[in-house]
């Protein structure tokens, strides 16, 4: 199987979104499930597009993932996605789960459509009844179209305790077509994937079977929406779904199509761009941290230690505090669950080494605080086990966590 291509390659477009890709429309509504914003969204493309999903991992899972697992088995095809902020739809038994039924049959209706045409997406308070008189509004006041300020209202739609809304957008050439990819998500606490109270969605009208987009996101999930965290939390209703309409006409995407690696590539870059604008928008947060881990036997390894590290609640306290205490680094590193030589790890805070070989060294805390104040910062670990490295996101953490998921259901 080829390699993934060169960065270079994909041209990230600025201020791309959702709905980039040919054929794709958007939505988004106030049906009255929060107070006054937006909280109903929807994205539809008129031909069907090939669909994949990866879900939460978590035992208990929300009655919107059945039900798009559901609607994905019967063709593997989808012609859009119906989502809701506020109530998450989880823990709610049988009544949950028509509910979300209903959602779905709510949102194919529509359009004329069969009912597993449509995925359904919730987020919000767990335990709580969905009002579907508000919802059957919602639906009913949703107009795709496929502008900017759609997208954003879609992006505005789904979020809870974000900050702000997250999407990008990205275009590479196949076949001598060319073909883009945009992305939307939402995610801000409750994240620690295998999978996070994140929802992606990601968009492009590359030719591809539902087979072969499902192998593509599975290859590329591991390390991106599962590399990040936030606070160690597992939600019950994290989905990422991919919808690929073919509008671009190129010749269908296989594992052995000469450019399988140029899509992979073109997925892999739009999901780690909305993960780490996710881990940046952490609940309080005030910094995106990136943790490289260099030198282990095995990727996973490397995976693991740097999301033990980044998922620390110490290391995330002092990037706060922008204290260069890397003593909380190593520690995180010896309970990780991965074999390393303490006596051969070298520790750097962006390029200011503070630990070599093992050995401390002398470093200006000047500088160090002066990095660590940066509202992105780089945690460096480099060992010699290996030729394998691995990378995770997560931000501080910061008095306003506490006061945020405190009054969560105020």
């Amino acid at each position: 199987m080829n390699t993934l291509q060169p960065v270079e390659e994909i041209k990230q477009i600025q201020e791309g979104n959702i709905l980039m890709p040919k054929g794709f429309k958007a939505s988004g509504a106030h049906a009255g499930l929060r107070y006054s914003k937006k909280d109903i969204g929807i994205i539809y493309t008129e031909t069907a597009a090939s669909s994949a999903a990866v879900y939460t991992q978590n035992v208990v899972q929300a009655a919107p993932i059945n039900v798009t697992k559901d609607s994905i088995a019967v063709t593997g095809k989808l012609h859009g996605i119906v989502v809701n902020s506020a109530c998450a739809n989880a823990c709610t038994g049988e009544q949950g789960l028509k509910d979300a039924i209903e959602m779905r049959k709510l949102a194919a209706q529509k359009f004329g459509l069969e009912d597993h045409s449509f995925a359904v997406a919730s987020t919000g308070v767990i335990g709580e009844f969905m009002e579907m008189d508000k919802i059957k509004n919602g639906i009913d006041l949703l107009e795709p179209t496929d502008t900017a300020e759609a997208a954003e209202d879609f992006g505005t739609a789904i979020l809870t305790t974000d900050i702000v809304t997250k999407s990008c957008g990205y275009e590479t050439v196949i076949d001598g077509k060319c073909v883009k990819m945009g992305g939307a998500a939402k995610g801000s606490g409750m994240i620690h994937p295998n999978m996070a109270t994140m929802l992606g969605f990601i968009t492009t009208d590359a030719v591809i079977e539902p087979n072969d987009l499902q192998e593509a996101l599975s290859s590329i999930t591991n390390d991106t929406f599962n590399q990040i965290t936030v606070d160690g939390d597992c939600s019950t209703n994290d989905m990422v779904l991919v919808l690929a309409n073919g509008a671009a006409r190129n010749e269908p995407l296989t594992n052995t199509h000469p450019e399988w690696s140029v899509f992979l590539e073109l997925l892999k870059q739009t999901a780690e761009n909305l993960a780490k604008q996710i881990a940046k928008d952490g609940e309080g947060a005030t910094k995106l941290i990136e943790v490289n881990v260099h030198g282990m036997n095995s990727k996973q390894d490397s995976q693991m230690m740097a999301k033990t590290i980044v998922g620390s609640n110490l290391v995330k306290t002092a990037a706060f505090g922008a204290d260069a205490n890397w003593g909380r680094i190593i520690a995180a590193m010896g309970r990780s669950g991965v074999g390393f030589q303490p006596e051969q790890t070298t520790i750097s805070f962006g390029e200011i080494i503070v630990l070599k070989d093992g050995e401390p060294i002398q470093f200006s805390e000047e500088d160090v605080k002066a990095y660590l104040e940066n509202e992105s910062i780089i945690i460096n670990v480099y060992l010699k086990d290996g030729n394998e490295s691995g990378t995770a996101w997560g931000c501080d953490l910061t008095y306003d966590y506490v006061k945020i998921n405190g009054s969560y259901r105020s």
